[in-house]
């Protein structure tokens, strides 16, 4: 009965679902990799029986873990008196208020005011567009420019999109929105050139994840964002903070501009939210934006989703902050993170080919190369092949091929001793397979 599921589902995908960022290619001829059916901790399940340790909390966002029930219970009883209501019209519910509260009370310096999305990617485009609204509002029209960096990912709505500094996601559609530029990723002195160049009375907002997720877990030099933040003071540009994989944890402090010292003027935020139990993301803006917000803005705010604000989602995300403070998982996942990267260290003295090891927080980051003096790559990436057979042996993971061969790890924030050392026993089992059937083959 089972198999004949299967494949009934198989099909069923094949010709009907079409997946976010997927080879259509291997879809179409090999189906779902796998079809899950529950999820219970750091772990899912899928149809078969067969078991797998979450190692990246699916999309960077299960941070509290699969299949808690007290969310479920939270979700069911708001469902059940007000699951929607509008907040268009200045329309409220109390979830949203609550959780607008709660997140600006733990928010940053003077980051104060919320505005609800469902996700990252609306986060994002929400960031650039109230950017260059308070622009507008300020009698500066022509501050637009929006710049970010190289290897940056902030999603996949338009602007979004445009503000991604990796290629690849940019090149998918044509027509390109202009006023997008990118500096190198470490490069405090490109940033302020780029300014000069592009006129400081252009540029409406500098963006950046405090650490690089989709672009490899790239962790920055220890005073790269004072930096930052002294050359938007000086030529009074926004900065705003994509907290969207980073918020909530994940790097081992609740956010992540928290291990710089640094307070930006926007901070956009999604994923660990809700830990993906419900659509949930929004920005969050300084008391000083917001008052001029209230001061010059005399028309309709032009700007807002139908969920912005979903009584079910916030009421979620309460909860989840709830479990996130009672159960001190920002303090584990500093804890544990450390634990992590001792165990990379330990498979970087005994296999070769590993070159630079990462992490902060449970956020982590194992690079594959064919020589560490030089730097130099295998022929082919090394890391696709990797988290095959990672998979094969019960451990989900991801890989990062733009200009790199790298494995990123992003376990669930409850992650024990106990089961980071069965990670960590996986990936020694699957480093010495690659070792032996690859790595020495290829000499």
């Amino acid at each position: 009965m089972t198999i004949q599921l299967k494949e009934e589902l198989k099909a069923l995908d094949q010709k009907h679902f079409l997946h976010p960022t997927t080879s259509i290619e291997q879809q179409q001829a090999q189906g779902p990799a796998a079809i899950f059916t529950e999820g219970k901790g750091i772990y899912l399940k899928d149809m078969e029986g067969n078991t797998y340790i979450d190692g990246m909390s699916s999309l960077w966002n299960v941070n509290v873990g699969h299949g808690r029930e007290e969310i479920a219970e939270v979700a069911k009883e708001q469902m059940a008196t007000l699951a929607f209501s509008s907040c268009f019209a200045t329309f409220s519910n109390e979830p949203a208020i609550r959780l607008a509260s709660k997140i600006a009370s733990l928010a940053p310096g003077n980051l104060n005011t919320v505005f609800f999305t469902s996700g990252g990617s609306e986060s994002n485009d929400t960031a650039i567009k109230l950017a260059r609204h308070y622009w507008l509002l300020k009698g500066q029209p022509e501050r637009q420019k929006i710049i970010s960096r190289t290897l940056s990912y902030h999603g996949v709505a338009m602007g979004a999109t445009n503000a991604t500094g990796l290629q690849a996601f940019r090149d998918f559609t044509n027509s390109h929105a202009p006023d997008f530029h990118y500096v190198y990723n470490q490069s405090v002195r490109h940033l302020r050139e780029m300014i000069e160049a592009l006129g400081p009375e252009t540029v409406a907002a500098f963006i950046s994840e405090p650490v690089q997720g989709a672009g490899g877990v790239n962790i920055p030099q220890k005073d790269y964002f004072k930096e930052v933040r002294k050359i938007c003071d000086e030529y009074g540009i926004l900065f705003i903070a994509d907290e969207v994989i980073t918020g909530f944890g994940r790097t081992g402090k609740l956010f992540g501009m928290e291990h710089y010292g640094v307070v930006p003027d926007m901070m956009s935020f999604a994923k660990g939210v809700s830990s993906g139990y419900a659509q949930l993301g929004g920005v969050v803006i300084s008391e000083k934006i917001h008052q001029d917000y209230c001061e010059l803005s005399k028309g309709t705010l032009m700007h807002g989703y139908t969920y912005s604000g979903h009584a079910l989602a916030c009421q979620v995300g309460l909860k989840n902050i709830e479990i996130l403070e009672r159960e001190k998982l920002v303090e584990n996942a500093a804890h544990m993170g450390e634990a992590m990267l001792e165990g990379f260290k330990a498979l970087q003295e005994k296999y070769s080919f590993i070159g630079r090891v990462r992490t902060i927080g449970l956020l982590g980051a194992i690079e594959l190369v064919k020589s560490r003096e030089t730097g130099e790559l295998f022929q082919s990436y090394l890391s696709p092949i990797f988290v095959q057979e990672t998979m094969k042996r019960g451990l989900i993971l991801r890989t990062v091929t733009y200009d790199q061969d790298t494995v990123v790890f992003s376990p669930p924030l409850i992650l024990s001793k106990a089961e980071l050392d069965e990670m960590l026993r996986i990936l020694d089992e699957t480093f010495e397979y690659v070792r032996k059937t690859i790595v020495e083959k290829e000499g």
